[in-house]
């Protein structure tokens, strides 16, 4: 007799169990097609190739956003400041180009400096200054909010305008800088491809690499992984410093698709990012921030917003529709997930074999502490 098809846990899963597995691991993939074939059905054009690079288009610049704060998500908490980074590094474009004179070049890298600047800020007050993610971050974006106004006098900066001090600027948004997102390549423009490629460097960075797997061990257990030798600090300094180049780049695609300097650009990335963050935690059951996720995410909220609107969607309605897309997505992550742990948990502590018994949560806090190569793989094997 086969002992293992006789045991406990061999028993065969319940249906309804089952079925309550498969929604948590797929079930915003299955809305998502689901909503694409129907929105195709009966919207004319929403099912073409033009279509579904629009939605990637418009998606790109808080999904970038949304990519770095997945990372910070990953070793502490969700970066605040990356909205505000966005709109400061559209504001700091067209003080190059316009006011400045200088070419399109200079200004991504002045862009870039930026924002590494403010993701350095930000590592600084969390990782040597010891200040709650949310709260450092917070006051970043408040700090770069006003920082972006006092900029340009609270003024949308357009080529001729009269600055307050009587000066005329002359300059302008150069060609080679409004071609990221206005020139395509093979009918998708450069900044579609701009975002799948630092999706997909993400993703190999988080899933297939050592290095990646070290960030999910420190925020999984930071002191676990301090004790098996990992540099923490350096690892949460990285995560936040890389999400404020990729919050400035994000907003170098933006003032290429706006070419002025709006003084409102990127107030909304942020609720954007955290919305596409969040629904990356539903995505295949993780539970976790995650690279695929976020870009899921990402389609996913601008497949319903662009059928919406296409169907007659007024706009002051997205946010409403962001939020309950969001509630869903984590019923789906953690409502849900609890439901089927709880269901597990009935099914392995069954009376009939008392012979299994658990180990106590202090010994294997013991155990970890003792040995920190054990201790950090436990954190790796666990987030990541």
């Amino acid at each position: 007799m086969n002992l293992r098809d006789s045991s406990p846990t061999a028993r065969r899963t319940p249906l309804p169990a089952a079925l309550g597995d498969f929604v948590v691991r797929y079930g915003i993939i299955l809305v998502g097609v689901t909503l694409y074939i129907a929105f195709s059905a009966s919207t004319t054009g929403f099912g073409t190739w033009d279509n579904a690079v629009s939605i990637l288009q418009i998606q790109a610049v808080a999904a970038i956003a949304a990519l770095g704060m997945t990372l910070t998500a990953i070793v502490g908490d969700l970066d605040l400041s990356v909205g505000a980074v966005t709109g400061l590094s559209v504001t700091v474009a067209a003080e190059a180009m316009i006011h400045y004179e200088l070419t399109g070049p200079s200004a991504i890298v002045i862009c870039l400096v930026v924002g590494l600047l403010v993701g350095c800020v930000n590592a600084t007050l969390i990782v040597f200054l010891n200040i709650p993610p949310l709260l450092a971050t917070l006051g970043t974006m408040f700090t770069v909010q006003g920082l972006k106004r006092w900029l340009v006098d609270g003024q949308t900066l357009t080529t001729g305008m009269k600055l307050s001090d009587g000066t005329v600027v002359k300059g302008k948004f150069t060609d080679d800088f409004t071609a990221i997102d206005g020139d395509k390549l093979f009918g998708i423009p450069y900044s579609v491809y701009l975002f799948l490629v630092i999706a997909l460097l993400l993703w190999v960075f988080l899933q297939r690499t050592r290095y990646g797997r070290v960030f999910y061990a420190v925020g999984g257990n930071e002191e676990a992984a301090r004790l098996a030798g990992t540099r923490v600090r350096r690892y949460k300094f990285g995560a936040y410093a890389i999400s404020g180049v990729l919050a400035a780049t994000a907003g170098i695609i933006l003032a290429s698709r706006l070419r002025q300097g709006d003084v409102t650009a990127g107030d909304s990335s942020l609720l954007d990012a955290v919305a596409m963050t969040l629904v990356g935690y539903a995505v295949l059951g993780a539970k976790k921030p995650n690279a695929l996720g976020t870009f899921v995410g990402a389609v996913f909220i601008g497949l319903i917003l662009q059928g919406l609107t296409m169907r007659g969607l007024p706009y002051y309605t997205q946010d409403l529709i962001k939020g309950l897309v969001l509630i869903f997505a984590l019923l789906m992550s953690f409502s849900l997930r609890r439901s089927r742990r709880r269901r597990a948990a009935g099914t392995t502590s069954a009376p009939d074999d008392p012979t299994t018994t658990e180990p106590s949560p202090s010994t294997t806090g013991t155990t970890a502490a003792n040995n920190p190569t054990t201790a950090s793989a436990t954190a790796e094997s666990t987030h990541g």
